[in-house]
């Protein structure tokens, strides 16, 4: 029986978009607190294990059957590499230096940079002059954040928020190639490219890092990472393709604009960080950008000027 998806949401919807938005706001604020005791690479692959496991258990559960096809399996490695490793491991590296809210705000503009990747390399997904305005609002906000002497003092915190912004950019790479899984039982492709990027991540930090050399962790970075493995990443893959399921595309990619709100209170009040005049300045241009790039805001101002 095919579920009927709710253009309209109702309560339930809106409880499951705001619980995901939590969630994935939360990861920013579960990166900080295990980067105090683990490096960037190992808590990634910490991050990509765990939720292989889970997520392969949910799909048992399910009864998905494993993917034999090799053609596959090389698709869901790159999917892992563009959605998990790069990305996750970019995010991990600049939240070394800067706010976990910040970083969040700066991973708001994967829908920026999806719009011009998209632009770029499918034929059905042509710029319109809305959201042509969206993304230049939308990176106005980023430069706005950055600041304007950014290029004359590259700085640590410089590099650390052009990383953030380079994972959103993987993320918009890869959101598009996720295209070549039509057919393919999304809890299965969700499995599958975490499970690759954990192959990729896990030997990464053992050569890399030498985790078994440095100071046992702390009961909080482990719970941490068992966090984002369990939680920011499996939980959050059924979270978000239960919402799919029920309300569609269009209404999930409200929970673009629910993330910074998320992860700047949790790490407001959790890791006592600040947010400046600025990057409320760059939010609110980046939040306009979005909403012109989702059409919601035009929607009602089209509808009324073609009933005149």
């Amino acid at each position: 029986m095919v579920q009927t998806i709710r253009l309209t949401m109702g309560a339930i919807e809106w409880m499951m978009l705001l619980a995901l938005s939590i969630i994935w706001g939360g990861s920013f604020l579960l990166n900080s607190i295990a980067l105090r005791s683990f490096d960037p690479f190992s808590v990634v692959a910490l991050r990509v294990g765990i939720g292989a496991v889970c997520l392969w258990l949910i799909a048992i559960m399910l009864n998905y059957p494993f993917p034999q096809a090799r053609k596959l399996w090389v698709r869901f490695l790159w999917m892992g590499i563009l959605n998990n490793a790069i990305p996750f491991t970019l995010i991990a590296w600049g939240q070394q230096y800067i706010a976990s809210g910040l970083a969040s705000i700066l991973n708001a503009t994967t829908p920026l940079f999806t719009v011009l990747v998209a632009h770029a390399l499918l034929a059905d997904e042509r710029l319109s002059v809305a959201r042509s305005a969206g993304v230049v609002i939308g990176f106005l906000g980023v430069a706005i954040m950055v600041g304007a002497d950014a290029l004359g003092k590259l700085g640590i915190e410089i590099w650390a928020q052009l990383a953030v912004l380079a994972a959103s950019l993987s993320y918009a790479v890869a959101s598009v190639f996720g295209r070549r899984f039509a057919g393919v039982p999304p809890m299965v492709t969700a499995a599958g490219q975490v499970t690759a990027s954990s192959l990729i991540m896990i030997p990464l930090a053992l050569v890399v890092e030498k985790p078994w050399q440095l100071e046992a962790p702390g009961f909080e970075a482990i719970a941490a990472v068992a966090g984002l493995g369990a939680i920011s990443t499996a939980a959050a893959y059924g979270l978000y393709f239960a919402i799919l399921s029920r309300a569609g595309a269009t209404n999930l990619v409200l929970v673009t604009f629910l993330i910074p709100p998320s992860a700047v209170l949790l790490g407001v009040s959790v890791l006592g960080e600040s947010i400046t005049a600025m990057q409320l300045a760059g939010t609110a241009a980046i939040a306009a950008g979005l909403a012109l790039i989702d059409g919601r805001v035009l929607r009602p101002l089209t509808s009324a000027g073609q009933s005149r």
